[in-house]
């Protein structure tokens, strides 16, 4: 047990698809995106490929001069019309605090917008201890080894490919637009049906580590 105590349990997630259910809030976004610019795009389309980074979703609509300054307005469209709209997944708040109720550290780490990111985190009442945004597949491994993070928890191939850069055990939910068989394909370690499955993994995690 004692090297389990030296190395405190810090469990990272990812926010969109993982946490909270952000296709209402992306979709209306877009929509009044579209509408502000006089620009067609195919909400319903977009948000069947959330996680990667913003800019990836404009250039599908926009031509590549304009990126830019459209993720500069859709960012700051973003707190009035996508935070109310947008849920917390299936056992997201019981996931963060399973984690805090077994004396370890909740860090979400996510490609969205920092600010944006914590204003869903503080409206859903879920407080982990660390928010790190703007950082997408292989890039989030930085702030996963900044937070010592053992585990990292998230729905798309790309949190995986974090996750191992990391050397963090890659636990996956199926909840958001990569499917069980992708995700195993990917590499995860553990793919779960959604979050509410972790808390009980997570105890049966720490009985091993325990052992070991």
């Amino acid at each position: 047990m004692a090297h389990m105590t030296s190395r405190a349990l810090t469990v990272g997630f990812d926010l969109d698809m993982t946490l909270i259910d952000s296709r209402p809030g992306i979709h209306a976004c877009y929509t009044a995106l579209a509408e502000r610019t006089g620009t067609f795009i195919d909400a319903d389309l977009a948000i069947t490929r959330l996680g990667p980074p913003l800019a990836e979703e404009l250039i599908n609509w926009f031509p590549a001069e304009r990126v830019a300054e459209m993720s500069d307005l859709y960012r700051a469209m973003y707190p009035e019309i996508a935070i109310g709209a947008t849920p917390a997944m299936p056992g997201a708040r019981e996931a963060v605090a399973a984690v805090r109720g077994a004396g370890g550290k909740a860090v979400v780490v996510t490609a969205k917008y920092e600010p944006n990111a914590k204003l869903h985190l503080s409206h859903l009442g879920i407080v982990p201890d660390a928010v790190v945004g703007d950082l997408w597949a292989e890039q989030k491994a930085v702030a996963l080894r900044e937070h010592g993070a053992g585990v990292y928890v998230g729905d798309h191939v790309g949190d995986v490919r974090g996750a191992r850069t990391a050397g963090a055990l890659s636990v996956a939910v199926a909840t958001g637009p990569c499917d069980a068989d992708e995700l195993l394909a990917a590499g995860a370690d553990v793919v779960l049906g959604d979050l509410t499955e972790l808390p009980a993994w997570l105890s049966a995690y720490r009985e091993d580590a325990s052992r070991a």
